[in-house]
């Protein structure tokens, strides 16, 4: 009888056998509060009734039909969709099925357009498990242990990130620019660099926010030196930290963009967004594949951008990520283990220290299970996995959050008898 690969490993024991909303119910009739949110892809809930009928009426009329074989409407609808949401700008569009795949894609977009070899990259950053976003991804080993030789080309350079470094925000920020430019002097040249690729809000690297000293930074030295500044907007994007985009926050233009997660709903969908101008300087014919682009998947996302819309969803995300942010750092005062409670919109990270500030992964692993035991459902992050992340979808509501600020209260004090 055939399995599952035995590396995949669950993060919680739940067995689905529907999902509505903020919920997942399981086989046995449990329901429980999903802060997961399929790792932030579910932004508008589970099977949200709109999305549901916009898939379903597509599958009875077309279910694929290949991009660059035959052109379908939902694809065109929704690339003249997203020009409505898009950064000025950044006006042409190419789909894909994965978030490793978009930034692939922005990878040889960046390199064939500038004719340089090198990228830089930014540590605690994750962009995905496939070889060459494996390399960029610096958020811990586990993405690129044992299939060395890693692709060439990728340079790394420091994140700000304050409470790892002990520091407070504008000495981290200040330190990280003055190494990104030693970097430039001592192994990528300006000349060679064709682009950073950052998120503003690193996800897999424990829920750390970006800053904007830091990104008019890089943005400065983009301009000065012609190098491309690739958001990587897949976690973030499409409402999740409270506007549209992450790099909102910060008043920082991108030049590329990468998108998945949140854009379908659920449904596979990844892309890249540039201009026309410098979308035009790849290769012809170095952009395909069979499945992006799926018809379903655009109706789905069309109908899940009608919702962001129609229910104020990125409001509500700014709302409620305030909420459930301030109620996670009240339980963090209160508790030794959790050394700082930070987050952006719909991202909140506890991070959990010991008495001597070093990483806690043992209580941090303890109260995510617990807390699934309780009927929450999250995940662990950060280089250390000691960093217990809410992801909840953007259609959570204030009792929701009380709800589950409630069972991480009482998870905690369960876990460290507090």
């Amino acid at each position: 009888m055939a399995q599952l690969s035995p590396l995949l490993k669950q993060a919680t024991p739940v067995v689905v056998d529907h999902g509505e909303g903020a919920y997942l119910y399981d086989v046995d009739g449990r329901r429980h509060l999903d802060f997961t949110a399929g790792i932030g892809v579910t932004s508008t809930g589970h099977c949200h009734p709109k999305v549901v009928r916009a898939a379903q009426d597509q599958i009875g009329k077309l279910i694929h039909g290949q991009y660059t074989t035959v052109m379908h409407q939902p694809l065109l609808k929704l690339t003249e969709r997203l020009g409505e949401v898009l950064p000025a700008g950044l006006d042409s569009l190419f789909f894909s099925n994965s978030g490793s795949e978009a930034v692939e894609a922005a990878l040889r977009l960046s390199r064939q357009a500038t004719g340089r070899p090198n990228v830089i990259v930014f540590q605690g950053g994750f962009h995905g498990r496939t070889v060459a976003a494996a390399t960029m991804t610096t958020s811990g080993t586990r993405f690129s242990a044992g299939i060395s030789p890693l692709m060439g080309g990728v340079h790394m350079a420091p994140f700000p990130y304050p409470y790892h470094y002990g520091w407070d925000e504008q000495t981290a920020t200040e330190f990280c620019l003055r190494e990104l430019d030693y970097l430039f002097a001592t192994a990528t040249a300006p000349g060679e660099t064709a682009a950073f690729f950052i998120e503003p809000v690193l996800g897999e690297g424990g829920y750390v926010p970006a800053n904007t000293a830091f990104l008019r930074g890089l943005r400065e030295r983009a301009d000065e030196h012609g190098i491309l500044l690739v958001m990587d907007e897949i976690q973030t994007g499409f409402g999740r930290t409270g506007k549209f985009w992450g790099h909102d926050h910060f008043g920082v233009r991108p030049d590329v963009m990468t998108i998945a997660k949140g854009l379908a709903s659920g449904f596979p969908l990844s892309g890249i967004a540039a201009s026309k101008e410098l979308m035009a300087k790849a290769f012809p014919g170095s952009q395909g594949g069979t499945y992006g682009g799926n018809a379903v998947s655009c109706a789905a996302a069309l109908a899940t951008l009608d919702v962001i819309e129609e229910e104020g969803l990125v409001a509500n995300a700014a709302a409620r990520g305030k909420q459930l942010l301030e109620g996670a750092r009240l339980i963090g005062d209160k508790t030794p283990e959790i050394g700082e409670v930070r987050g952006l919109g719909l991202l909140v990270g506890s991070e959990f220290t010991t008495p001597e500030g070093k990483p806690d992964t043992a209580t941090a692993q303890a109260a995510q299970q617990e807390a699934a035991r309780r009927g929450l459902l999250m995940l662990t992050c950060g280089a250390y996995m000691n960093v217990v992340r809410m992801i909840p979808p953007l259609v959570v509501s204030s009792e929701q959050v009380d709800e589950a600020l409630g069972i991480w209260g009482e998870t905690i004090a369960a876990v460290t008898k507090h």
